[in-house]
């Protein structure tokens, strides 16, 4: 063995170029079956639909072809780049500063939710621009409408309570032919209300979804977002930069996700037979209690919950009807099963 000299170790730096490359699932088996994006970011097609993409992409510590996920410009173009190459949209943008949500996980949530339509069905998911779906904070992003028009070819209403929002969606939706006739916007001009002012007297949705702000208060968003920046950077950051945006609301509320969801359970007794199936994702698995507790009191006939992950992350939706089996099965036949659909139809069917 050769002779330590003074201020040497017998420990050697690794020779990390000899190093195995780390191999990876070729599919994300957790994604429904379903999503688009089971496999792995291919970059070089991404880059095909959004060359400014091209900068952003490098080497991972694993010598994987990927990019920055603090930076934010970075995944704004993987999501204009995912957006134009699966969903056919163009000239997708968004505020600065506003949310740019994951693709893969927005996508697993429309279709879960379709399943959930399906198992109502006898097994066959509704689509058509018949199906109509309200999505609650539909985001500057405008990327539920986008995803659940392109797979189903439902309709949309999404609801805002922020003007920049609703007129970044309605940018997107006026940029994409397609989504012109199936997807509108309405500004919620009174925060506390979810459902009221939105929903119309003898309008029907046969589903309505939400991803509702998480945190309980600003400083609470913002120590989430220094602790997710310091995982993805492996060191502590200590200056706050949401490397997938956020305003305000979009990320915190007063009561967090549990109050948000509770709130929106409360106030969809009041359209018990104007929605067949309520939803909303549910990011954190202790804030179920409460919301089941609401779901009993709001005497809520059906409550689903259904399993979702991504990555090492988990999360559920729950979905909540207030419709008897008679009036589901009414629901079935005058929109599901009629062509063309009773636009006439009443409350008093249901």
């Amino acid at each position: 063995m050769p002779k330590i000299k003074k201020g040497q170790t017998n420990h050697q730096p690794k020779d990390r170029s000899k190093e195995k490359k780390k191999e990876h699932p070729t599919e994300k088996a957790q994604l429904h079956p379903r999503n688009r994006h089971r496999a792995r970011y291919n970059f070089k097609l991404l880059i095909t639909s959004c060359p400014e993409l091209a900068d952003f992409v490098k080497p991972n510590v694993h010598g994987d072809e990927s990019i920055d996920f603090a930076d934010p410009v970075a995944v704004k173009l993987l999501n204009k780049a995912l957006l134009k190459q699966y969903y056919n949209i163009e000239n997708w943008d968004i505020p600065e500063g506003y949310l740019c949500p994951p693709i893969p996980g927005r996508a697993d949530y429309i279709h879960h939710i379709a399943e959930l339509l399906g198992a109502y069905n006898f097994g066959k998911i509704p689509q058509g621009q018949h199906i109509r779906c309200l999505d609650i904070g539909v985001g500057a992003n405008c990327v539920y409408p986008i995803i659940g028009t392109k797979e189903y070819g439902w309709s949309f209403v999404g609801t805002e309570i922020d003007q920049q929002a609703i007129e970044s969606a309605n940018l997107i939706i006026a940029a994409n032919p397609f989504l012109q006739e199936k997807v509108v916007c309405r500004l919620q001009t009174k925060a506390a209300d979810i459902f009221k002012g939105i929903i119309q007297e003898e309008e029907y949705f046969d589903l309505s979804i939400c991803n509702p702000p998480f945190h309980a208060s600003a400083e609470a968003a913002d120590a989430a977002t220094l602790r997710k920046l310091s995982n993805l950077q492996q060191q502590k950051v200590t200056e706050v930069t949401k490397n997938f945006g956020g305003q305000n609301m979009e990320l915190w509320c007063e009561g967090g996700e549990e109050a948000f969801v509770r709130e929106m359970v409360r106030q969809s007794r009041q359209f018990a037979t104007s929605c067949f199936w309520f939803s909303s994702l549910i990011s954190k698995q202790t804030h179920l209690k409460k919301v089941y507790e609401a779901l009993t009191k709001a005497g809520a006939t059906e409550v689903k919950t259904i399993p979702m992950g991504q990555g090492n992350k988990t999360s559920r939706i729950v979905a909540w009807s207030f419709l008897s089996k008679e009036q589901q099965a009414a629901w079935r036949e005058l929109r599901w099963n009629s062509k063309p659909v009773k636009e006439e139809a009443t409350k008093e069917d249901w």
